[in-house]
């Protein structure tokens, strides 16, 4: 009866070191992943037709099916399309590919209510509805 109580406790013994030793080699890593909004490049090459502009940073996109839904009113005009670009994918702000110069980019009176960033730009006397593609 003895022999079995020191092999029971024996055992028991070495299975607990035996956990404990390997929960001690458990290493914790994190890994932070970032996201970024699309930049012209990623854009024109999911879709060289793309009526695009950039402004602060995010590239805006015409003819988004729920977007063109939508009634909005212009609002305050917030910049205007300084250069176009429609050899490359490098944009800066105010930059267009099929936008002239000088259109004129405003904010939508809407704005809180149509879930997402869009701006409305005139130009050639009609008014185009832009959603900012971002990540989030």
């Amino acid at each position: 009866m003895r022999i079995r109580i020191l092999f029971l406790s024996l055992s028991v013994f070495i299975l607990l070191t035996a956990v404990g030793c390997s929960n001690s080699s458990i290493t914790s890593t994190t890994e932070t992943h970032t996201t970024e909004n699309p930049d012209s490049k990623e854009i024109l090459t999911s879709d060289p037709e793309a009526d695009i502009f950039q402004f602060d940073g995010v590239i805006y996109k015409t003819g988004i099916d729920w977007v063109e839904e939508l009634t909005l009113t212009k609002d305050e005009q917030v910049g205007e399309i300084k250069t176009r670009n429609n050899t490359d994918t490098n944009f800066e702000d105010d930059m267009s590919n099929k936008l002239p110069v000088g259109s004129k980019i405003y904010s939508a009176k809407e704005k809180g209510e149509v879930g997402g960033p869009i701006l409305l730009v005139e130009s050639e006397g009609k008014l185009f509805k832009y959603y900012g593609l971002v990540e989030g």
